[in-house]
């Protein structure tokens, strides 16, 4: 069945960096869009980025672009999120997700129907 894994998260200094990985099972990767999103407590869900499985098309929110990059390996089945320049702000929970999507629509802007467990991220000031 359809299982996503975050994995990568920790405590980080503010400006360091992190890279999270999300690993898919259970469905062909290249028929999907992987999104990450990030919650924190009293605040609404945030999507982050977002990514075919075949690799093209990525989207990033206004708050990380410039500093986080998304990347999909098909033949492990993983995307990953490189989290450069970390500010405190960015302490979340952070969620990959999967959506069945042609490749030709956007990633973002959509409601995801499979959700991983979460990794935690700290940054410290």
């Amino acid at each position: 069945e359809v299982q996503l894994v975050e994995s990568g998260g920790g405590l980080v200094q503010a400006g360091g960096s992190l890279r999270l990985s999300c690993a898919a099972s259970g469905f062909t990767f290249d028929d999907y869009a992987i999104g990450w999103f990030r919650q924190t407590p009293g605040k609404e869900r945030e999507g982050v980025s977002c990514i075919h499985g075949i690799g093209i098309s990525a989207a990033y929110a206004d708050s990380v672009s410039g500093r986080f990059t998304i990347s999909s390996d098909n033949a492990k089945n993983t995307v990953y999120l490189e989290m450069n320049s970390l500010k405190p702000e960015d302490t979340a929970v952070y969620y990959c997700a999967a959506l069945r999507l042609d490749f030709d629509y956007p990633c973002s802007n959509r409601v995801y129907d499979y959700w991983g467990q979460g990794t935690q991220v700290t940054v410290s000031s």
